[in-house]
């Protein structure tokens, strides 16, 4: 049975569908003005991850994924560049697209916008003033009265009274308590806004995911999903503007990973210390990138470095080399790696444990090969690329992984080909210093010869 780590009980338990046999998931997405960093793809590639098991366990998952494209950084790099803010948005959503499928991540089955739910906002958020849990202040700003809901601070564990220490209330200030949180923003000269029955103005950022879940996946569904940053207060909010409009728990488990660190430390665009995914794809492929992240638990803290992304690069080079030259065959029937890698899957998604089952795998058919096994080698084979494709992974014929793509002035496909039958040719007369010599020529520039009985295969080191 599947057991999820669920942040709201801070624990293991038992997942146990509101519906059987379907899931609706949901999880918070990215604010486009601004291309993808790696925070940004191991949410991507996560919660792919979940998705894509989830529906190979049996599941019918509808998985939506929301997209902020109004807030306050939006309207600030619109202005910064003297464009409109939905071109700026339009242009980042193509962008962020393009980074998924980069990584191999699946679309969800919906990707609401902010903009596109104003109306059901408002709906919300007038069904909070009316059960008194919002109030419009004075500065046309609607607020959420974050006393009002007793179960503030459940999901992060934090008590008002702590969070009130060191908080002032400005001179100017309008909310009744500085906790309040902002549901509705007075519209500002030159911003984008929206008719509301508090005057022009748009939604803060907390209530769009109430509003789009709400909406898409009803008043309670199966699991809510995000980056650990989000937990406080983002998610802390949700649950209260959510559980006060509809006077009952909303989610049933929260999932969240964890942080990418550089050097131990947070990546953030605040820090300045981030990477975009479009950066390191620029020195590394994505199923590196991809493997990586998969290669730690999605909660633990993930450390990025080119040590760990050139183990990411040596660890599949060994995988799709078990994988080369096997013949097509189908992959056994509910075999014991199987089960295992299920197994380890089932246990709060752990997938360091089911990648080390790839190796096995991988090690079992080389042992076949080696014993002159043939057929099992490649039925072996099929079930490895077949558990690895739960994962997003070994998607590429094993060929092209090693062929890989020439760098600025390196040589082409078509060049290595034609100095391999070169060399072939020169094999066959006997000109072992010329054959020597195009080994070196291609060692030289980074190409790696293995001689098989079947002829020469080439990869890029």
């Amino acid at each position: 049975m599947l057991q999820l780590y669920n942040s709201l009980h801070k624990r293991k338990q038992a997942f146990t569908p509101i519906e059987a046999n379907k899931i609706r998931m949901y999880v918070c997405g990215m604010t486009v003005y601004d291309y993808c960093h790696l925070g940004h793809a191991r949410v991507m590639v996560v919660f792919d991850m979940v998705y894509r098991y989830l529906q190979a366990a049996g599941y019918a998952v509808t998985y939506v994924r929301n997209i902020t494209d109004i807030d306050d950084k939006i309207i600030a790099r619109a202005h910064e560049n003297g464009e409109a803010f939905s071109a700026l948005t339009q242009r980042f959503i193509a962008a962020m697209h393009e980074d998924e499928d980069a990584l191999g991540v699946l679309r969800p089955s919906a990707e609401p916008r902010a903009t596109q739910t104003i109306p059901e906002m408002i709906a919300m958020i007038s069904t909070l003033i009316e059960k008194g849990y919002a109030y419009a202040g004075a500065n046309g700003d609607v607020y959420y009265a974050v006393a009002k809901f007793d179960g503030y601070g459940k999901l992060s564990g934090r008590k008002l009274d702590d969070l009130r220490a060191g908080e002032r209330i400005a001179v100017d200030e309008v909310k009744n308590d500085p906790l309040d949180f902002v549901l509705w923003k007075a519209a500002k000269p030159e911003e984008p806004a929206w008719d509301s029955p508090w005057g022009r103005g748009r939604p803060g950022w907390h209530i769009e995911c109430s509003a789009m879940s709400q909406k898409l996946l009803g008043d309670r569904f199966d699991i809510h999903g995000g980056g650990h940053d989000l937990q406080f207060p983002h998610h802390e909010n949700e649950i209260a503007q959510s559980e006060a409009c509809i006077g009952h728990q909303s989610v049933n488990y929260w999932m969240h990973n964890g942080f990418v660190r550089i050097n131990d430390e947070k990546m953030s665009k605040s820090l300045g210390n981030f990477f975009t995914i479009r950066e390191v794809l620029r020195h590394y492929k994505a199923e590196e990138v991809r493997y990586f992240i998969l290669n730690s638990h999605y909660r633990s803290p993930l450390n990025y470095g080119s040590e760990p992304l050139d183990t990411a690069r040596a660890a599949l080079t060994r995988l799709y080399n078990a994988l080369r030259g096997l013949a097509p065959s189908t992959a056994p029937v509910d075999s014991e790696q199987e089960q295992r890698f299920r197994r380890a899957m089932d246990d709060d998604f752990n997938t360091p444990e089911a990648i080390a089952i790839l190796f096995e795998l991988a090690r079992e058919i080389n042992r076949l090969r080696q014993e002159g096994a043939a057929a099992q080698a490649a039925e072996q084979g099929a079930l490895l690329q077949r558990l690895a494709g739960i994962l997003g992974l070994l998607a590429t014929d094993p060929e092209d992984w090693f062929k890989g793509e020439a760098g600025d002035g390196g040589l082409t496909d078509a060049a290595i080909e034609a100095l391999i039958a070169e060399r072939a040719a020169a094999r066959t007369n006997k000109d072992w210093a010329r054959c020597d010599g195009i080994r070196d020529q291609l060692k030289a520039q980074g190409i790696v010869l293995e001689d098989a009985a079947g002829g020469t295969s080439w990869r890029r080191a």
